[in-house]
């Protein structure tokens, strides 16, 4: 058997809220199963033993994406898909890069996944999340550095990359708050913002995540594999939208992250030719504008769920480039671990996979709430102005924690 894996029995109603892309034709009519889960202090290849527990439970995690879509059996105790999230530390052990520092949610699991089977009615079901704000308040926030620090990392990477140590770097800051009561109607409302492509939550033991990501770290769907990086970000103005359009800066940053995702996408196996179809396309996430790029290629043979993990895990836009010498990088100048965020969490479905990337995601421990942003460094990259980036992708995430009718960036 693969360790770490256990069974819930059986539930007596579905989830409250719907896990990270989880199919829509089975909102509320699904209940967890069995679960994997994984530490870095065990030891192992994630990878090999996540993909080992999917296809025990008899998902096709060994050949995907190969066949057209299915129609999902809908019978009682026929399995549905499984949840999946894997942390940053896992993402760099399967990269074969170096760990960052301690993750300040060490009792959530570095690799997790729930196996969901269907119910016989949706009767119970309702993945809108708890409505109201009663029963829930939010302490101050904390961040782990101040925005000199951050600004002072930032002149880092530059100095960096002026040694030729690197082409970009993303960093990112850590900030938590304490909370008292139900934290659920709050992490629906992460899961809710617009523009959230991932918007879900997933519970384990003590602890949950909420996120509210919009950005696709990898689909394997109708014999194609599918990467739609992001890179570049302004306020959703019409000032704004002219703004990263225009921007050198950002369309460089943003290239250069399409390359290393069309590098990723190359190394996979059974993998033809990697296109761009689309580049530098500006979609609406909450407040803000960002560039979104679609890279993609056909299948053309096996493809396995753990080289897949291994291949993208971490993202290249949350990482940077070289993406192995970005990790030390990162490792070297963040000084508070990535835990939950900027790594994977999605479904596995029976003939497709879905994972975003976990930026705008939030995690609780039981005592207090965890959020992080950053963004990618460059040779012309302001000090000043990736410190107010960071906190223009945090605030929706705030207000909606804090505020029944918050969330929309200003």
């Amino acid at each position: 058997m693969v360790h770490g894996s256990r069974s819930f029995g059986h539930y007596p109603t579905p989830p409250s809220v719907a896990p990270p892309g989880s199919p829509a034709s089975c909102l509320g009519r699904h209940r967890a199963s069995t679960s994997f889960q994984w530490f870095a202090r065990d030891g192992g290849d994630p990878a090999e033993l996540v993909a080992e527990y999917l296809a025990d439970n008899g998902l096709g995690v060994r050949n995907i994406g190969r066949t057209a879509t299915q129609v999902c059996p809908t019978g009682a105790g026929s399995i549905c898909g499984a949840a999946l999230y894997v942390s940053a530390d896992a993402g760099s052990v399967m990269s074969g890069g170096p760990r960052g520092a301690a993750t300040p949610v060490p009792s959530i699991p570095d690799v997790y996944a729930v196996v969901y089977e269907h119910v016989a009615s949706s009767a119970d079901g309702d993945c809108a999340g708890g409505p109201g704000h009663a029963g829930f308040a939010l302490g101050e926030w904390t961040p782990s550095w101040t925005p000199d620090e951050h600004a002072a990392a930032v002149t880092a990477v530059r100095e960096s990359i002026g040694r030729g140590d690197v082409y970009q770097v993303n960093v990112v800051g850590h900030t938590s708050a304490p909370y008292e009561g139900n934290v659920v109607p709050a992490l629906a409302r992460v899961a809710g913002l617009p523009g959230a492509r991932y918007g879900g939550v997933l519970e384990g033991d003590g602890w949950a995540l909420a996120t509210a990501s919009p950005e696709t770290l990898v689909e394997v769907r109708d014999g194609r594999v599918i990467t739609r990086p992001i890179k570049g970000t302004r306020p959703a103005t019409a000032a704004g939208r002219r703004e990263l359009l225009a921007s050198t800066k950002e369309r460089a940053e943003h290239v250069m992250i399409v390359d290393l995702s069309r590098n990723d996408l190359s190394r996979l196996p059974g993998v033809g030719p990697v296109e761009v179809e689309e580049l530098f396309a500006v979609r609406r996430w909450s407040g803000l504008w960002q560039a979104e790029s679609v890279v993609s290629a056909p299948l053309t043979g096996g493809l396995d769920l753990a080289s897949l993990l291994r291949a993208l895990v971490p993202g290249g836009s949350v990482t940077g480039a070289p993406k192995i010498a970005a990790l030390a990088e990162i490792a070297r100048l963040e000084p508070v671990g990535r835990g939950v965020s900027m790594a994977a969490v999605g479904w596995v479905g029976r003939d497709h996979v879905d994972l975003g990337l976990t930026i705008r995601t939030v995690a609780v421990d039981g005592a207090r709430v965890h959020a992080w942003a950053g963004g990618g460094i460059v040779w012309d990259s302001d000090p000043e102005a990736e410190v107010a980036e960071a906190a223009a992708k945090l605030a929706p995430v705030q207000a909606a924690l804090a505020d029944p009718g918050g969330g929309e960036a200003r």
